[in-house]
């Protein structure tokens, strides 16, 4: 079995409302939760939509981009910009690690063979649902390490999430917000506009990486799906935005973190 490239991708054609409609699905999904939903949209644009592994993740690491930049204004304006930039160091610290992270999982994942990056998206998807039930039941609490301690636990912690978010395209904020509020004692609200300010040149360090193999040419031949999809997927965010707490997050949770697992189970017997 050969790595999975694709330098002539053939563009799929599916209907307007179908790829809206299910990038705003996506959207609510995550935005329920106060996440972009990139989690939940690659098992789709694999099984739905046709799309090979790599393929899927270059398509699914753009449109992340794209609701990274449409959710970071009012994030911001959420939490006062001054509040965020007096704790620069917990991004610095975060994005040392991540960067490498982005560029080094980006560079496996142009490298695995089709089936083990399969495989390795099932294990992830695993390690997101986990994150997900970890992050909404629990009460996290700083570990209140000592600064010589939480500096390179931050650089490793953000290595790791940088190899994450790289190989499935996504922004991360998944396994940033938990993170920052362990090792760093931030509150969840400060935590997410942290994630996004780590996010951003994370997913665009793994984006030049991706630029530089061929199968990255499947976002110019399939650039109309893509919009469409990353459209749908702000409009999404934006309805689940609005809509969170109306569902109690004991059924919500858990029935999203079945999602994950079911998508994992999926991804692992795709031939």
């Amino acid at each position: 079995m050969t790595p999975d490239r694709n330098p002539a991708p053939v563009r799929l054609t599916h209907s307007v409302p179908v790829v809206f409609g299910a990038g705003a699905a996506i959207g609510v999904l995550g935005g329920m939760i106060g996440l972009g939903g990139a989690e939940f949209r690659l098992p789709l644009l694999i099984s739905l939509f046709g799309f090979a592994a790599l393929s899927a993740v270059i398509l699914n690491k753009a449109m992340s981009l794209v609701v990274v930049l449409a959710a970071l204004p009012a994030r911001l304006a959420a939490v006062p910009a001054a509040e965020v930039a007096a704790r620069w160091p917990v991004a610095v610290n975060l994005l040392a690690g991540s960067l490498l992270g982005a560029w080094a999982g980006a560079s496996w994942a142009v490298r695995m063979r089709s089936g083990t990056l399969y495989k390795v998206l099932a294990a992830l998807m695993v390690l997101m649902a986990a994150a997900l039930v970890a992050t909404h039941s629990t009460t996290l609490e700083t570990l209140a390490l000592p600064l010589w301690a939480e500096v390179p636990c931050g650089v490793i912690a953000g290595f790791g999430i940088g190899v994450v978010a790289a190989i499935m395209g996504v922004a991360g904020g998944e396994l940033l917000i938990p993170t920052i509020v362990l090792l760093f004692g931030e509150d969840i609200k400060t935590a997410g506009s942290l994630s996004l300010l780590v996010s951003l040149p994370t997913m665009l360090v793994a984006f030049a990486r991706y630029s530089r193999d061929g199968s990255f040419a499947v976002l110019g031949a399939n650039l109309r799906f893509t919009t469409l999809m990353a459209m749908g997927s702000v409009v999404g965010a934006v309805l689940g935005g609005l809509l969170l707490g109306v569902f109690s997050d004991l059924v919500l949770i858990p029935a999203l973190a079945v999602i994950l697992l079911g998508s994992a189970v999926k991804l692992a017997r795709h031939d």
